[in-house]
């Protein structure tokens, strides 16, 4: 079985994780809601991708950022990773093509956008898939504090109250002060996080 050093190596080219990774990604793999706040460039996404490849069933990764969507679904496509995007840059037949794959069980993790989640298409390709966890990435744009404030994001626990068995969720974002940390925590309704 792969631990996730072969993971880390395998998929992401690296020998060891940066101060912060571990810790995180062994919150997740154990089922443990994390809230992490790192640096642009300090390797949030691999705290959330390295548990993605070692997790039975499927990451949905939030986020509302189109052009990172592209970019790391292509990075990971590039790694040999099945991974696809959901959002509004998707033509209809493209979009429906990439629900059917994703109800087909074709893909390891999916990144979409909150405005996404609660499209009746969507919910009902996502009811009967095993969700493993859930990564908000940005998650600063729940918060009315965050000067990125997204009323979709406030949508995300409907979302995950819909769905069969609640998965594993992580919170990612570059900057947050107290206020937004507690409320990304609060709104998210996260279990214990680790921090």
């Amino acid at each position: 079985m792969e631990t996730k050093l072969d993971i880390l190596r395998r998929y992401f080219g690296y020998t060891s994780f940066r101060r912060g990774q571990e810790e995180i990604v062994d919150a997740l793999l154990t089922g443990r809601d994390a809230l992490c706040v790192m640096p642009t460039g300090a390797g949030k996404s691999v705290c959330y991708q390295v548990p993605a490849l070692l997790l039975p069933g499927i990451t949905l990764v939030i986020s509302p950022l189109i052009s990172l969507m592209k970019d790391q679904v292509e990075s990971l496509t590039q790694a040999g990773v099945h991974a696809a995007y959901l959002n509004s840059s998707l033509t209809p037949a493209q979009y429906s093509r990439a629900l059917h794959n994703l109800s087909e069980g074709l893909y390891k993790l999916v990144y979409v956008a909150p405005e996404r989640l609660l499209t009746p298409e969507f919910l009902y390709a996502v009811q009967s898939m095993e969700i493993s966890m859930i990564s908000v990435d940005e998650a600063h744009c729940i918060s009315q504090w965050g000067q990125d404030f997204r009323p979709s994001y406030l949508k995300i626990t409907e979302f995950v109250e819909q769905l069969p068995a609640r998965p594993v969720i992580g919170a990612f974002t570059a900057t947050a002060t107290k206020e937004v940390r507690d409320d990304i925590e609060a709104l998210l309704s996260l279990r214990d996080p680790v921090r």
